[in-house]
């Protein structure tokens, strides 16, 4: 059943940003599509995770607004940064506590950090993120947890 719901899923992907519908390309994508999942398979990818973790999709609605205005704020930041060199940058590394019960809500944050302008996830532990931040003040936002808390609400109780 993954592997079917993978295939349509690659298949889908591929119609859409191709946009190409003669019979010979339809079946390159699918056939394209079917070894890519056969590979996925093979791999051991698509085998259900035994403490597969779930996350409440109204909350995730109700985050990804929320992500978007600290997208918008830190990329207005970065931007005055470099238009305004006298605001300066001051670069550090530093470690977030990671709250988050699950892999799939850690890689949630890790990548909602990567997300924002002006800080990427470097490494990822069961415990902690290391972030390299442009500025202190962006180090500071993230430090403060906000965006933590809002990720690990976003997990269903176990």
């Amino acid at each position: 059943m993954r592997f079917a719901v993978v295939a349509l899923a690659l298949f889908g992907i591929w119609l859409l940003f191709s946009g190409l519908y003669a019979p010979l390309l339809l079946a390159l994508g699918v056939a394209s599509s079917l070894l890519v999942a056969w590979i996925a398979e093979r791999m051991g990818l698509l085998a259900p995770e035994p403490d597969a973790a779930w996350l409440r999709p109204l909350r995730c609605a109700a985050y990804m607004p929320w992500l978007a205005w600290q997208v918008a704020k830190a990329n207005a930041d970065v931007a005055v940064r470099i238009l305004s060199p006298s605001k300066g940058i001051s670069p550090r590394v530093f470690r977030v506590p990671s709250t988050q019960r699950s892999d799939l809500a850690r890689t949630v944050y890790a990548n909602s950090i990567t997300l924002t302008p002006g800080t990427i996830s470097i490494d990822v532990s069961r415990d902690a993120i290391t972030v390299h931040a442009l500025s202190r003040e962006g180090a500071e936002e993230l430090a403060h947890g906000d965006m933590g808390e809002r990720v690990s609400a976003l997990e269903r109780a176990p």
